[in-house]
């Protein structure tokens, strides 16, 4: 199973791992500007962009072990792996399965606990639908909480955008994506055994994982730091690529122990 993948940039690799349900055109920001101070990886997750779905059970574990074989691929043993909601999910199924791997972990707009059983049914009803031709129900009832309140009142070009990649989204991956994500286990344990430092981020006006559950992932893991980035919802990185560069940026250096980049 090989990822279709969009690198940039050199020296210390850092794979971004897309949300729902999207693809790594998301990070199109990320790649333009961190690229000027690390490798930039970010993969289209099994059967989204240009990745093939194939035969694999939901799980967001073969999704971890998919990105595990692009670091293999590239000759990579460790990297900083981040991910923003479903690639949230991806990077502690991956911190999970193969913590060896980890350089540092970013954790944007997502959060640990599993997915009580209300939220369970509502993923199979989605999957069921779009599996059932109502690919409409992707944007009528997943678009609109992306995005926080000032980009949907203020920001028609990043709506946009957004809007055109949910309805680009391949029904049989959306479909394959919730049931993976409905059975995905608490990663509690696996965020308080974290070895490596990590940074969690959140859009202040993030509806689906408030700064609540920002704040519970941050008190989990031993070395972990926390940045709310204001005027943002659950894209925080498509709708403040500014401030949420300037805080991967800021991580990135502190790993290298370098100074942080200004300006």
């Amino acid at each position: 199973m090989h990822l279709y993948t969009r690198s940039t940039g050199e020296g210390l690799p850092v794979v971004l791992l897309h949300a729902f349900p999207l693809s790594s055109a998301m990070w199109l920001a990320q790649r333009e500007t961190l690229s000027a101070v690390c490798k930039v990886i970010t993969p289209d997750l099994r059967g989204f962009g240009g990745s093939v779905l194939a035969d694999d059970d939901p799980s967001l574990d073969v999704m971890a072990d998919d990105v595990v074989r692009l670091l293999d691929h590239e000759g990579i043993d460790r990297a900083v792996v981040g991910g923003l909601s479903m690639g949230g999910y991806v990077t502690m199924a991956l911190c999970r399965r193969h913590p060896d791997r980890v350089l540092g972990v970013v954790l944007a707009d997502t959060k640990a606990s599993a997915d009580p059983e209300p939220a369970r049914a509502n993923r199979e009803r989605i999957a069921a639908a779009v599996l059932d031709g109502d690919t409409s129900i992707l944007v009528e009832e997943v678009f609109p909480a992306l995005l926080g309140t000032t980009t949907a009142q203020r920001r028609a070009m990043v709506s946009g955008r957004v809007r055109g990649l949910v309805q680009s989204a391949p029904p049989k991956a959306v479909a394959w994506a919730q049931r993976a994500m409905a059975a995905r286990p608490d990663s509690f344990d696996t965020l308080r055994g974290l070895k490596v430092p990590a940074l969690v981020i959140v859009g202040e006006e993030d509806a689906l994982t408030p700064l609540s559950d920002a704040e519970t992932m941050v008190e989990a893991v031993p070395d972990a730091r926390l940045t709310v980035i204001g005027k943002a919802g659950h894209l925080s990185a498509v709708e403040q690529p500014e401030a949420f560069n300037r805080a991967v940026s800021d991580f990135i250096a502190g790993l290298a122990g370098g100074t942080p980049p200004r300006g």
